[in-house]
């Protein structure tokens, strides 16, 4: 009788310590993520660490996407309204893989648009590279008649409040997969 109590006790406290089970993936112990610095759409200069204490949602986009963008915007804000009173220690930031369009001006009329808490994020040509590499997003130039659209990566990256890049929501998840992901992050 006493192996089976310490065989369920062991059994629980396994369950109690192991790792959330995100619906998203678990890119806890990968390589992707790190600081950053980069301008907001007020004209602020804003830096990865302080955000610390706040879980992350980190989309990469630019403003005039036709579908994928303003898909993920949506969502996010629906996943703003679920989190309820949680959703104040949440923030999105939206950066920007168009800086030659997406102005401070442009982004502050389309990030807010969504959640008044969104921030939308530009940088010069280094900062974008810098970023785009520790997260590992693809994007580039694609020509369209006398214009041009981006193609990019589309996951969004939750990062704990400590700054660790923790997991990966693919497109189209939905925002309940986004809530849940979050409020485990935010219980941690």
């Amino acid at each position: 009788m006493k192996k089976i109590a310490l065989l369920l006790i062991t059994c629980i406290l396994m369950v109690a310590c192991s790792r959330p089970e995100f619906q998203g993936a678990d890119i806890s112990d990968g390589p992707i993520g790190g600081n950053f610095t980069l301008t907001d759409h007020h004209g602020k200069i804003r830096h990865s660490d302080e955000f610390k204490g706040k879980v992350l949602v980190l989309f990469f986009g630019f403003t005039q996407c036709p579908d994928v963008c303003p898909t993920t915007m949506s969502e996010l804000k629906a996943t703003m309204t679920q989190l309820g009173e949680q959703a104040k220690d949440v923030q999105v930031l939206f950066v920007s893989v168009d800086p030659e369009r997406d102005t401070n001006q442009i982004l502050s009329e389309y990030v807010p648009a969504f959640h008044s808490t969104f921030l939308g994020l530009n940088g010069n040509k280094e900062q974008l590279e810098q970023i785009t590499k520790k997260f590992r997003i693809i994007y580039q130039k694609q020509p369209l008649g006398d214009s041009y659209t981006m193609d990019h990566s589309a996951g969004s990256y939750l990062i704990d409040k400590n700054g660790k890049t923790r997991v990966m929501v693919n497109y189209g998840a939905g925002s309940s997969v986004f809530t849940h992901d979050i409020q485990l992050l935010l219980a941690e």
